[in-house]
């Protein structure tokens, strides 16, 4: 669970938001999104190592140019957490709740 909490963390900015709504329509490098969000190279940089370190996003260089993509499994993988946290289950902590203390 601790890494899902890293992935939330990561997509609690809106900045990383905007990274993410560029990416989904394809590779980009750091001089793309600077384009697109009108912000320094650090800073981009600093948002890209955030979401690469909770796998949101992969990269790879060509010379001496980095390009990033959506990493497309773990988008799914906690799209598959959000519908298995929020649909009921038999192991749900809410079973482990006395029943009836706020009735």
């Amino acid at each position: 669970m601790e890494n899902r909490v890293e992935v939330f963390k990561a997509l609690s900015d809106v900045n990383r938001l905007k990274i993410i709504d560029m990416l989904s329509c394809g590779e980009l490098c750091v001089g793309d999104l600077i384009e697109g969000l009108e912000l320094s190279q650090p800073t981009i940089s600093h948002h890209m190592k955030i979401l690469k370190q909770a796998g949101l996003v992969k990269s790879y260089k060509i010379g001496k140019w980095t390009k990033y993509s959506l990493n497309k499994e773990s988008f799914e993988d906690i799209a598959e957490f959000i519908k298995y946290i929020s649909s009921f289950k038999e192991d749900c902590i809410c079973n482990k709740v006395k029943k009836g203390c706020c009735n």
